[in-house]
Formats: structure tokens, sequence, C-alpha cells
């Protein structure tokens, strides 16, 4: 589940990084055709605010992904645990069948 989640964070970054591209290839046609130095100012200026949304987007997601994995890391490491504790759960029931079995045995060797 949340790899999914962090998944989709990771496209849609993508997708935002290749609009982002688009976007800069039409810019590149497009500053042949300014016709003054306010229109060059002002698609600077909007180039650079979605620039800092998109590395503070960025920086949210790198957050997240470190959250992620370490939320990841202790899960494994409890679900380890565990395991481990069911492994000697078992042992120990089957520890205590096989002494239960010895008894029953000697008992029924008494009642002969």
């Amino acid at each position: 589940m949340w790899y999914n989640i962090l998944m989709k964070n990771f496209e849609k970054k993508e997708n935002d990084l290749n609009r982002l591209i688009d976007r800069l290839s039409n810019i590149k046609i497009s500053y042949s055709q300014l016709k003054n130095n306010d229109d060059f100012k002002s698609e600077r200026d909007s180039l650079f605010i979605e620039k800092e949304q998109i590395e503070k987007k960025n920086q949210e997601l790198i957050r997240e992904h470190k959250y992620l994995s370490d939320k990841i890391l202790k899960l494994q490491i409890e679900l380890k645990k565990k395991t481990e504790f069911e492994k000697k759960f078992n042992q120990d029931i089957n520890d205590l069948n096989q002494e239960t079995q010895s008894l029953v045995e000697e008992i029924e060797k008494w009642r002969m």
C-alpha cells in the first residue's frame, strides 16, 4: 500500500517534469518570437515560480520516501521478531507434545 502511494507520487513528479520539459521546448521556440523584454521577464518569472514549486514537491517526496522506507524497515524487523517468536512457540508446543506422549506411554506401562 505504501509502496503504491510512493510510486504514484513518483509518477506524478515524473509527469510534472515531462510537462516542464515540453514547456521548455516550446519556450525555446517562442524566445525567437518575443517582441520585447517584458515578455521575456514574465516568462522567466513564471518558470522560476514553477521551478520552485517542483523543487518543493521534490523535497516533500524525498521526506515521504525516507519516512516510508524507515517505516518499512521497522515493519520488517517486527515481522522477523514475530516469526521467530512463532517458531519458538511452535517448537515449545512440539516439545510439550512429545513430553506428554512420553508420559502417557510411561503411564500405560505402569498400568500393565
